[in-house]
């Protein structure tokens, strides 16, 4: 029996639900590596990667967070947030000590140079908004909808049915 010839590279197949194209999944995580590209040349002046940028505007919102409260925020596991706020520790960006009325508990607080850093980002948003070519409402709905999918997505239980 005659192999089955290879599609050449330019054929392209008629679109059904596992297109790339057509996944919610692909256009959230292709989006996202462009949003990060973007943020790099902004950040690079301020000595932040994008990571540590989540990791500051947290802490510009709430400062003193403990450790399991700041990875509950950013969605980000302790394995991954403790190295980010090593280096931002390293950095003199943030402190990070015990905390005296339970000894488990790690508190997170922004030094001086922390807190001024702040006033070196706040451009940073509006950066982003004309980058974007979409008016204010347009992307404050679309994060809306971004925040609900989210909770949304993870409430949901999956079956492998």
């Amino acid at each position: 029996m005659p192999k089955a010839k290879a599609p050449a590279q330019s054929e392209v197949t008629a679109p059904g639900p596992l297109a790339l194209d057509r996944q919610l999944c692909f256009a959230l995580y292709s989006t996202s590596l462009v949003m990060t590209k973007l943020y790099r040349p902004l950040l690079e002046p301020l000595g932040l990667t994008y990571p540590q940028y989540l990791v500051m505007l947290a802490l510009w919102e709430q400062d003193e967070l403990s450790v399991s409260d700041l990875g509950e925020r950013l969605q980000i596991d302790s394995g991954t947030l403790s190295p980010l706020l090593k280096r931002l520790d390293a950095a003199e960006l943030l402190t990070r000590r015990r905390d005296p009325a339970d000894e488990r508990r790690v508190l997170v607080t922004l030094t001086l140079a922390g807190r001024r850093l702040k006033a070196r980002a706040e451009s940073i948003p509006q950066r982003l908004t004309c980058a974007a070519a979409c008016d204010l409402d347009d992307l404050a709905d679309l994060t809306a909808r971004l925040q609900t999918l989210r909770r949304q997505l993870s409430a949901a239980p999956i079956s492998e049915d």
